[in-house]
């Protein structure tokens, strides 16, 4: 193959670029087959050529290998200054969480009590917020420790299941009521922390939370590294009076988008239970799309907070890269990862952000993030949104699997413009191929760094079949691969540096598919389908790879009743404008399906 010489970005003409549909090359395998796969792709001289063959069916070996990049690399996000927002609330970083909550409690609009106990419970669904809640226990309807034998009672519904389906990884019931019993004694004295008080909060696996074990959903990581403190995130939240009920299940290391977990069980779709949750955050996603929690915290290095939110109809925010801390987490070293929140409405996408919004002095010191700010709800904010620019690249956009997505992400894009002025602007996109495969090399050596040593002293056997065969192909990239990615990093990041010139925000559908089937076969063993992933990936990996701030919104349903999500990528720093945005979408799509399965721990139905 010759040798392709690219010209800089900024000389590309735009006019001339054709959108590329994304044809993933690889067998879709469960099983005995995978069993084979992965002993085939470990071979030492059979295994490299399969991989090669792999890589140059899906034009890796074309794209980092057979072209001339002439952009230098840029190894971690870099963001020129940004236009401060407008009609916001800017903070101070160094304030303590639980006066960040109350300033951003500020932000939204004035809280309808008519949603509360009394209300008829024979409308339309809806999910109960952290104001909810924060009412009910202020008015004695009920306490935190009610509350508690209520979570307590479900979680002991899951241990039966079978197949196993496990919400929690780690639990504790008695922990569970010394921190309700706490928080329900503060509240009999008046003085609860903050509107965060008596709030259950699940944790993904791979982030550390006192005295629960961090195994990132494997069946040894917390042997070797054991849990000393909580990460920072979690720190910030239980002084906010936060109640975490334990590790949520997730696919193992964060390396699938599924939520498939041989080694503990697969959490199951609460709107379909034969269907995947999808990750790598599927039990934070599942126990707040279930009821059981108003909010999770989870990690987003390849969408892994917004997939899970959008295949199980609720909200999940991404953050900009360096803008949460990353400490106490496994994946606290790498170029695309943050942590996020995962709740049933916007609203509480903010308070639960504006309690983690804590750059790490690392972050400070590289990244120089601006100070998070909030959008003012409070008032009318239909000027504000009347000028704003929608980015869509239209060819992009309806590359979905059921036009049920574009269609409904569309209709919104229509509903905005009508009711509030919004504009969309018809943009174009180049190189999402490469970007996708960068994302892919990136994340992939990140990841392969860290377990490698596991994988050379012995504990490649614990790992699962998929996990392997994600480790198999992220450990055949070369420095070559990783260096071409971040050139095309930096590529990437000035094409989206002139869009957003032009626009406020690009919107997008959030998955490319709606929930995806779990094969009965794959339950045992795990499951390797990367075509499914291109899928569900298509449009996510943009804010991971370029460190952006995003959000997945649910719009409505396909027609077997499967969630579907809108996604707002914003400009760096910039999470007021997609949560203005997004909290405008959710009152578009007010009208809510109940979940198969739902727990109601506020009536106690």
């Amino acid at each position: 193959m010759g040798k392709k010489v690219l010209l800089p970005a900024e000389k590309i003409d735009l006019s001339t670029v054709k959108y590329q549909k994304e044809q993933v090359e690889a067998p879709h395998l469960t099983g005995f087959w995978l069993k084979l796969f992965v002993k085939l792709i470990e071979a030492p001289i059979l295994g490299t050529l399969i991989l090669s063959r792999l890589k140059k069916e899906n034009k890796m070996t074309e794209i980092f290998r057979n072209t001339v990049i002439p952009e230098p690399p840029m190894f971690k996000p870099e963001f020129p200054p940004q236009e401060p927002e407008a009609d916001v609330l800017q903070l101070e970083e160094e304030t303590k969480p639980e006066e960040r909550v109350e300033l951003a409690l500020k932000c939204l609009p004035e809280y309808d009590p008519s949603r509360s106990l009394n209300s008829d419970s024979s409308s339309n669904f809806f999910y109960w917020k952290i104001r909810d809640y924060a009412h009910a226990y202020r008015s004695k309807l009920v306490t935190p420790s009610i509350i508690a034998e209520r979570f307590i009672s479900a979680m002991d519904e899951f241990k039966d299941k079978n197949p196993m389906a496990p919400l929690l990884l780690s639990y504790d019931a008695e922990l569970i009521r010394e921190q309700a019993a706490t928080s329900t004694q503060r509240f009999e004295e008046g003085n609860p922390l903050s509107i965060l008080d008596g709030i259950f909060m699940a944790i993904k696996d791979d982030i550390d939370c006192l005295p629960h074990p961090s195994k990132g959903g494997s069946s040894y990581a917390h042997e070797e590294r054991p849990v000393k403190e909580d990460a920072a995130s979690v720190a910030s939240l239980r002084s906010c009076g936060v109640i975490m009920v334990g590790k949520a299940n997730m696919h193992e290391f964060g390396l699938g988008i599924s939520g498939n977990n041989p080694n503990h069980g697969t959490t199951r779709n609460p709107h379909a239970l034969d269907r995947y949750t999808g990750g790598s955050s599927s039990g934070p996603a599942a126990i707040v799309a279930s009821g059981l929690c108003v909010a999770a915290l989870g990690t987003d290095g390849g969408g892994s907070v917004r997939i899970p939110s959008s295949l199980c109809g609720v909200v999940g925010l991404k953050s900009t890269y360096g803008r949460t801390s990353m400490e106490g987490s496994l994946c606290d070293s790498g170029t695309v990862e943050i942590i996020g929140p995962i709740t049933t409405s916007v609203e509480d996408s903010i308070l639960v952000y504006a309690a983690i919004s804590r750059s790490s002095t690392a972050q400070k010191i590289a990244m120089n993030p601006s100070p998070p700010c909030f959008p003012m709800l409070n008032n009318d904010s239909s000027a504000a949104l009347g000028s704003f620019r929608l980015g869509k690249y239209r060819d992009w956009f309806n590359d979905v699997v059921s036009s049920d997505i574009s269609d409904k992400c569309e209709d919104v894009l229509n509903r905005l413009a009508e009711i509030h002025g919004c504009k969309t602007v018809e943009i174009v996109i180049p190189e999402l191929t490469e970007m996708r495969n960068a994302h892919v090399v990136s994340i992939g050596s990140e990841s392969a760094c860290g377990l490698n040593p596991d994988y050379e002293n012995g504990k490649k056997v614990k790992l699962t079949l998929d996990t392997r065969t994600s480790l198999a192909i992220f450990r055949s990239f070369s420095a070559v691969d990783y260096v071409a990615a971040q050139c095309f990093r930096s590529r990437l990041m000035y094409y989206h540096t002139e869009i957003f010139k032009k626009v406020d925000v690009i919107v997008t559908p959030t998955t490319g598919m709606t929930a995806p089937l779990i094969p009965p076969s794959s339950l045992r063993y795990g499951e390797t389908n990367l075509h499914v992933a291109g899928h569900v990936m298509r449009f996510v990996v943009t804010a991971n790879f370029l460190g952006f701030p995003a959000i997945s919104v649910p719009v409505g349903y396909d027609k077997q009743g499967l969630p579907i999500g809108i996604q707002i990528i914003g400009r760096p720093w910039c999470e007021a404008t997609i949560l203005r945005l997004a909290a405008a979408i959710e009152d578009l799509c007010s009208m809510k399906k109940k979940p198969v399965q739902y727990y109601d721990l506020l009536k106690g139905d």
